[in-house]
């Protein structure tokens, strides 16, 4: 039987974006773009649909004069990414 997959994260940018901020205390969102190699308008709605599902935090600053955006997973995002690569291995493991 397939373990059913995390809706939010089989998404590739979504999916991108959580596997950066889980080996990072936080990230900034330049950073998330260039990594991901996504538009500005493009990761700025994935992320904001990753912390609606509590699955990360976004905390806007100011770094000097200019804007910063940085993100964090949450515990509820952390559980989240685990449960959806589980149920990708045990997609793997049936074939």
């Amino acid at each position: 039987m397939f373990k059913p997959l995390d809706p939010l994260l089989t998404t590739e940018l979504r999916l991108a974006v959580m596997s950066l901020l889980i080996g990072v205390e936080e990230a900034e969102f330049k950073y998330l773009k260039s990594a991901t190699g996504a538009t500005s308008g493009n990761i700025s709605v994935q992320l904001q649909k990753l912390s609606d599902a509590g699955y990360i935090e976004i905390k806007k600053s100011f770094k000097g004069k200019y804007p910063l955006t940085t993100c964090r997973v949450t515990k509820k995002g952390v559980g989240a990414f685990e449960r959806h690569v589980d149920a990708l291995k045990s997609y793997i493991q049936n074939n």
